[in-house]
């Protein structure tokens, strides 16, 4: 079933917090972010930030977004664009869950990861590990390749055994029609699908061009 949330819809509900994680790296986690962080009207929070702290994630959600909205400041930023687990032993630290708080704001928040659920932080802990901690719902982006079948079936098994709401499945860009289908025969039926078109250039303009294409579904 494809369904869009509207906002009216959201606001009855209350507050709106997502993990947005995916099957894979350089999936289109921090666009999909920047979109739902607009859609949702949220705040953005991304809880580790590895490499590229001259342009980090949360200064790319401003760039798309807009400079009103509010990102939370990261709980660990490492210089190394690797693993968080690789990144954080390079600087001499350990990250621990614990250190892990959600922000406080009334509004919305959208929260990121870092590359798929099995992503390690540390020797132990994993992104699903996180996700858990926090106990909020999760949004998985998919991007078609050759073996996203595979990695997106195994990411919602392994959400559904840690028992981990799959609120939104995004299929970010094209798919052929039986690669979505089995996808689509896979996913809880409460699960919501958003398609999020394929975007040649990020840019603000493209931003609010996709957010009212998704409030008019």
């Amino acid at each position: 079933m494809i369904l869009q949330e509207k906002k009216s819809e959201i606001q009855n509900s209350g507050q709106q917090l997502l993990f947005v994680t995916g099957i894979g790296t350089e999936v289109g986690k921090t666009v999909c972010s920047a979109i739902l962080t607009k859609y949702f009207n949220a705040d953005y929070w991304k809880p580790v930030q590895s490499g590229d702290l001259d342009f980090s994630d949360s200064m790319k959600i401003k760039n798309w977004t807009g400079e009103d909205i509010i990102c939370h400041p990261e709980t660990y930023r490492f210089q190394l664009a690797a693993s968080p687990h690789q990144s954080a032993k390079e600087e001499g630290i350990e990250i621990n869950l614990n250190q892990f708080k959600i922000p406080e704001t009334q509004n919305n928040l959208i929260i990121e990861g870092a590359g798929g659920l099995m992503v390690p932080l540390n020797d132990s802990d994993f992104i699903i590990d996180l996700i858990e901690k926090l106990n909020i719902p999760a949004v998985l982006v998919v991007k078609n390749y050759l073996g996203c079948i595979n990695h997106t079936l195994l990411s919602i098994m392994a959400l559904h055994q840690r028992k981990i709401k799959l609120k939104y499945l995004i299929l970010n860009g094209n798919f052929p029609a039986d690669t979505e289908k089995i996808i689509v025969k896979n996913i809880h039926q409460k699960t919501k699908i958003m398609k999020v078109p394929y975007l040649d250039e990020i840019t603000k303009e493209q931003m609010e061009t996709t957010v009212k294409q998704l409030e008019k579904l």
